[in-house]
């Protein structure tokens, strides 16, 4: 049966060796201990989610380019040719029309073929004068502008899109920061896993070695007839499931340091890189208490500087717009103008004052843009405030999860102290036959198992510390270039 469970346990070893030599690994070279900042550099320059979350970037200066089309130079023309009636011939206009980026107005100039049109493109009613004293078959240069005093003038359709796609690119940052956030804390849990998954791995190595060393001694003894054959049985058997817990082992470092290949990997062409054992580090960072007296600030720094209280400032901004363009809908149309005319050959330059007045009698779309802009910043003002209660909840949280781990830490060092004192003090008794083997298996495994939740321990400190450095978004940059 011994036998029977050894070959099943190296069939097993066989194919995640397979496996694991199958897998594409980028870089064997290094000899030095992979440390976390080697980590996290490559998550800040290759990490291929990040990255694609700085293309946002790109995007909010696309649309800013996208609104700013709104100003663009027009170019208007047209004519007409008489079909039918006592009037007979054909006119034409070409203008160009040139929006301003301020108050709402515009101006515009070209040439036009016959006097009656030439306040067709201006934005007004058409001239109606039929003895126009500029009417010539030559045509009349005009010139003119269009300046809105009360709709349109503070703000309007075109300079709220500019502005909001503006503030659009500011919401990049704290968009990519809050990514940014979460990668980095996701690199460090996957790290610091690796880290204790290898060490778990030396540990069972360790423990099986024991049994295996002493299955020679006990199989000398059984020679001699100085110890029955039922117990080397029982110490084989021993043997096999610890052999079976070796392999168990193993795959989880596999599959640990797969998971952190995610976020590893080479600086010139952004392939992960099975981080390989002899990169574990031989112990973990030095481990230290939280002061206590940090958590006041901490929640003043992650209430001011968290990204999600930034997002919505700004989407805060993006709706106060809103709701001035919503406002501005109220307000009659009321347009002025000037407009300049001169006859091609001959004639007076004339100039005209232009004035238009424009009012719906009734106000239902625009009072009904205005409810909806005031809703949407008062749901946005008590999203703001769960937002800073959630902030304080997790920066609170988050430091009584390190206070925590650090305790606990603590406790499972104090609890190798006495597993050892307990398993050295059965061993004694083993020498002096006043135990059997099973007690000393029994405190073998009490001493495996504090060794390993030490271990545990120590990776739930480092992942309590990543989570709470998340929160109070420490060692953030404020801005990304890409």
């Amino acid at each position: 049966m011994a036998l029977h469970n050894s070959r099943i346990v190296l069939v097993v070893r066989t194919a995640w060796v397979a496996a694991w030599l199958w897998f594409p690994i980028t870089s064997w070279g290094s000899e030095k201990p992979l440390l976390l900042p080697e980590v996290l550099a490559s998550v800040k320059k290759m990490y291929p989610p990040f990255l694609a979350a700085l293309i946002d970037q790109d995007i909010a200066k696309g649309r800013i380019r996208q609104a700013l089309g709104s100003f663009d130079l027009n170019l208007n023309s047209g004519g007409a040719q008489s079909l039918a009636g006592p009037n007979d011939g054909a006119a034409g206009y070409a203008l160009l029309d040139q929006p301003l980026p301020f108050w709402g107005g515009s101006v515009y100039g070209g040439y036009t073929s016959y006097a009656d049109y030439y306040l067709l493109s201006s934005g007004y009613l058409p001239n109606y004068r039929k003895n126009n004293s500029l009417g010539n078959s030559e045509g009349v240069g005009v010139v003119g502008m269009r300046i809105p005093l009360l709709r349109d003038g503070v703000i309007d359709e075109r300079r709220a899109k500019l502005w909001q796609a503006k503030i659009d690119q500011e919401l990049a940052d704290p968009v990519i920061l809050r990514q940014y956030l979460d990668f980095v804390r996701a690199a460090t849990i996957s790290y610091y896993t690796w880290v204790a998954s290898g060490q778990r791995l030396a540990l069972t190595e360790e423990l099986l070695r024991i049994a295996q060393d002493r299955d020679s001694a006990i199989a000398e003894q059984v020679k001699f007839g100085a110890a029955a054959p039922i117990v080397q049985v029982n110490n084989q058997q021993l043997v096999v499931s610890r052999e079976i817990a070796l392999v168990l082992a193993e795959r989880k470092f596999q599959a640990s340091a797969i998971e952190l290949s995610l976020f590893y990997r080479t600086l010139e062409n952004s392939q992960p890189i099975i981080a390989q054992r002899k990169r574990l580090p031989k112990v973990f960072p030095p481990q230290h208490p939280i002061d206590k007296n940090r958590m006041t600030s901490d929640l003043a720094k992650a209430v001011f500087q968290r990204p999600e209280m930034r997002r919505i400032d700004l989407i805060l901004k993006k709706a106060d717009i809103d709701q001035k363009l919503a406002k501005n809908t109220l307000l009659p149309n009321l347009d002025i103008g000037l407009l300049a005319a001169q006859p091609a050959f001959y004639g007076d330059t004339e100039l005209e004052g232009l004035v238009q007045l424009k009012m719906p009698l009734q106000q239902r779309e625009a009072e009904g843009r205005v409810l909806v802009a005031d809703s949407a910043i008062s749901r946005l003002n008590l999203e703001k405030q769960f937002t800073r209660d959630r902030i304080v909840a997790d920066v609170r949280d988050a430091f009584i999860s390190v206070d925590a781990a650090y305790q606990a830490l603590m406790k499972t060092r104090r609890n190798i102290d006495l597993a050892r004192q307990l398993e050295s003090a059965e061993q004694e008794r083993m020498k002096l036959g006043a135990t059997d083997m099973l007690n000393l298996q029994i405190r073998e495994q009490f001493a495996f198992d504090a060794e390993v939740m030490c271990v545990e321990a120590q990776a739930d400190y480092f992942r309590a510390q990543a989570n709470y450095d998340a929160a109070v978004v420490a060692d953030a940059p404020t801005t990304f270039d890409k």
